[in-house]
């Protein structure tokens, strides 16, 4: 196999993407015996005797939930006595105690409020004698949505774009977000209360901070209305959001609403959050499978994918060259990093942040022999379009400028799907039912001579 073609790149990517598999994840950490139920994963474990319940409840969201949801509903079977969950469009349906609300993403629909609504009226019957099992994964935040008192969808919606424009680190937009809502930062946490909670979640975040995964429903929010209120400011875009957000933030601030839930709060004295999965099982299986097809070297940039794209594409061919470079001459090495990049749109054009990536990366290596790059998210949705993400070697550039395209032109536009898609270097996948953020792979020759 060439282990710079483009099959072999896409297989790593598949390895990635079914290692993130949801219902398996959840398998492996949720487990019934005949008389109790344990949670184990991510340093996280607990156990209960089931004879203690008195009812189980099943309530979350995101890219992953559908999966994650059927899983659970297998290993706790009649014991289930309601549910709802926030899928993805053209995944609900179903039959059961638990329903499937098919909600918006990356902004919030009519479903993503209706989703939330159910979920906080589901979880205010809940009693000390109960449990709710949360499903939470990426895409959350959008996909279970309520607005706080006195701010309309439509406000909330202008914010959400402007930030979605800017490109915003995902901290900084999740400090906003909690602070417009009333099921982020905690609150679904407090609705809760006093049922114990136990939150299954996976992550699409650096670190895997649980307050951050899908803005922390039922996670202690360290962030401030102060916070979200500079964030905005520091945007330049205070002057252009809505002023019934104005208000509420300033309300906010002046302590005339109450603040998120915070550590040591009594709403999170029986809440326990684990980790099922996250980027880095993802990038073990790369460097894994890469190392089963003959790569001499594999290596993994854990972290390494934060910031604008195009920036991150320009150091990580500046890694792969420095591996190359150190590779004895003749062997393959493959790098794998992860993380989530950020696109600060100044065009008009079509793309999202790993065709970003790949476009920068193509850029940077054109002209160059022996190297390729794929970049792409792993819920096989890159922006607002139907690729993943895309491909590239050191020959793109070169078949695009005889195809009449220039490279910078599109890279200047955030102009890339277009640009792939005449090159037919698109990776596509389609929904592919998981979110554990983006996944970058480079292979290159070694150059070291003895």
């Amino acid at each position: 196999m060439d282990l710079l073609g483009k099959p072999f790149l896409e297989g790593l990517f598949r390895a990635a993407v079914a290692a993130a598999e949801p219902g398996a994840l959840v398998r492996k950490a949720l487990r019934r015996s005949a008389s109790g139920l344990s949670l184990t994963a991510g340093g996280v474990s607990s156990g209960l005797d089931l004879d203690d319940l008195r009812k189980i409840y099943l309530v979350g969201g995101g890219k992953a939930a559908r999966a994650m949801g059927e899983a659970a509903m297998r290993i706790l079977g009649e014991r289930v006595a309601a549910g709802v969950l926030a899928v993805p469009r053209g995944s609900g349906g179903g039959k059961g105690p638990v329903r499937f609300v098919e909600a918006g993403h990356p902004l919030p629909d009519e479903g993503s409020r209706r989703a939330a609504g159910e979920m906080l009226s589901l979880l205010s019957e809940a009693g000390e004698d109960d449990l709710a099992i949360a499903l939470i994964s990426g895409g959350g935040s959008a996909m279970i949505s309520a607005p706080a008192e006195g701010i309309t969808p439509a406000d909330k919606e202008v914010v959400l774009y402007l930030l979605l424009r800017l490109g915003v680190n995902i901290a900084e937009f999740n400090t906003i977000r909690k602070h417009l809502s009333l099921v982020k930062g905690g609150r679904m946490a407090k609705a809760a209360h006093p049922a114990r909670v136990w939150a299954l979640l996976l992550s699409d975040v650096p670190g895997d901070d649980p307050s951050v995964i899908a803005s922390g429903p039922f996670s202690p929010d360290p962030t401030t209305y102060a916070e979200a209120q500079k964030i905005l400011i520091e945007r330049r875009i205070w002057p252009d959001i809505p002023r019934a957000v104005r208000t509420h933030i300033e309300s906010g601030v002046g302590g005339r609403l109450p603040e998120t839930p915070k550590r040591g709060d009594s709403v999170f004295g029986k809440v326990t959050c684990a980790v099922v999965g996250s980027n880095r099982i993802a990038l073990n299986a790369v460097k894994a499978a890469a190392e089963r097809e003959g790569a001499a070297v594999a290596r993994i940039l854990p972290g390494f994918l934060r910031g604008e794209a195009r920036e991150c594409a320009r150091a990580f061919v500046s890694e792969l060259r420095a591996a190359s470079a150190s590779a004895p001459a003749g062997q393959v090495v493959v790098l794998a990093a992860g993380g989530e990049m950020t696109v600060t749109v100044r065009g008009r054009g079509k793309g999202g942040r790993n065709q970003e990536f790949a476009l920068a990366a193509a850029i940077e290596l054109d002209g160059a022999e022996g190297v390729a790059v794929l970049s792409a998210g792993t819920d096989g949705v890159d922006g607002p379009t139907d690729a993943a993400g895309a491909y590239v070697r050191g020959d793109t550039c070169a078949r695009a400028r005889a195809a009449g395209l220039v490279p910078g032109h599109h890279l200047a536009g955030n102009d890339s799907h277009p640009f792939f898609r005449a090159l037919s270097d698109l990776v596509t996948t389609g929904p592919t039912g998981t979110n554990v953020t983006d996944v970058v792979i480079g292979a290159s020759v070694g150059t070291r001579r003895p």
